[in-house]
């Protein structure tokens, strides 16, 4: 990353202008998020050094929220750490290896989805519709900003699902792929967004309807579909 660039009043130029600096209230999270969002709009690009020092004085805060952040982000494998070179951004996810992880997702979600409406209870339906209904209108653009939220739902979503299955391990791998981050970090618009949630009503109707093979079947589709739009 290049030197720290600062206009005549001391305020940072160049990328760690385009992002917010952290609130001193919430300094962790905020710079996490500050951060993460470097990485998803790629001011940081892929493979790109991040160097805690230089991040420090982009930010202007201390190294060691520097350095949680990194640790964050390397768990949800936006970061990693190479010893004697530190921490840099990791690659996006190739064709290839989107073609793995929807083979595996296609394996397990639909199954989860079936069994979801097999196990469904009041608790449960509740649950899902206040997932469903808390999208609002989506906005228009194609950075981190305009999509983490979209993002954020597609995650819940989905665990959901898979928590409504009562399978611990399903719900524990599907956790540790962060898949939603790392596919919408490959590619995102509004109308990907719009198709997104109205599929996952599809799904939600099935399950709360108690209907196995609906389920099943909208998964299915969903993931097949959702898989094409990132062609």
């Amino acid at each position: 990353m290049a030197s720290a660039r600062v206009d005549a009043t001391g305020k940072p130029t160049g990328p760690a202008a385009l992002v917010p600096l952290p609130a001193r209230q919430t300094l962790t999270e905020d710079v996490y998020q500050a951060v993460k969002r470097l990485i998803m709009d790629h001011l940081i690009p892929p493979q790109g050094r991040l160097s805690i020092d230089q991040l420090a004085r982009d930010l202007r805060v201390s190294s060691t929220p520097i350095r949680e952040a990194l640790v964050r982000l390397e768990s949800e494998g936006l970061a990693r750490k190479e010893p004697l070179r530190g921490y840099s951004v990791t690659p996006i996810l190739t064709l290839d290896e989107v073609d793995d992880l929807f083979e595996f997702r296609g394996l397990i979600e639909p199954w989860a989805a079936a069994r979801a409406a097999r196990q469904r209870n009041e608790s449960g339906i509740a649950r899902l519709r206040a997932e469903i209904e808390s999208v609002g209108v989506l906005p228009y653009g194609d950075s981190y900003a305009d999509y983490q939220d979209l993002a954020g739902h597609d995650d819940r979503f989905h665990r959901l699902v898979a928590d409504l299955a009562g399978n611990q391990h399903l719900l524990d791998a599907f956790a540790r792929m962060h898949c939603h981050l790392h596919l919408f970090r490959r590619r995102y618009s509004t109308p990907l967004g719009s198709a997104t949630v109205a599929e996952h009503r599809e799904i939600a109707v099935a399950v709360v309807a108690g209907d196995p093979d609906a389920a099943y079947a909208a998964m299915e589709t969903h993931l097949d579909r959702a898989r094409q739009r990132l062609s």
